[in-house]
């Protein structure tokens, strides 16, 4: 439970850094910039399992980018369930994709080692 947490509020501060970041992706409040990331957690561990299996030729064909086509549909999905939460478009999901993939890539990089080290 803790896991997911965490993962929760660093996918809120890759959400909040996109928002900033990329033209086309806003919160209209902090509740929806939270439930946003709880959301988001909710759909990637559900729904993009499936998309990667579903769409395995193209991401072999792509050399792996279709994976941000993924990601991308993933963040457009958890705009459609919440009102509060606005991604404009398939070039501002790639976006807001890429700034989310970073902002976990750099946490998992600074923090991931402390649960090893408990």
């Amino acid at each position: 439970m803790l896991g997911f947490i965490v993962q929760a509020v660093v996918t809120a501060i890759g959400l909040w850094a996109s928002a900033k970041l990329v033209p086309g992706v806003e919160f209209t409040s902090t509740g929806s910039l939270v439930a946003a990331a709880i959301i988001l957690g909710l759909v990637n561990a559900f729904v993009r399992p499936l998309m990667v299996i579903l769409t395995l030729p193209l991401t072999i064909v792509t050399f792996g980018l279709f994976l941000l086509v993924v990601n991308a549909a993933m963040i457009g999905l958890t705009a459609m369930f919440l009102g509060g939460f606005v991604v404009d478009g398939l070039w501002a999901g790639i976006g807001a994709a890429i700034v989310t993939g970073v902002v976990s890539w750099i946490a998992g990089a600074l923090f991931g080692g402390m649960a090893d080290r408990a």
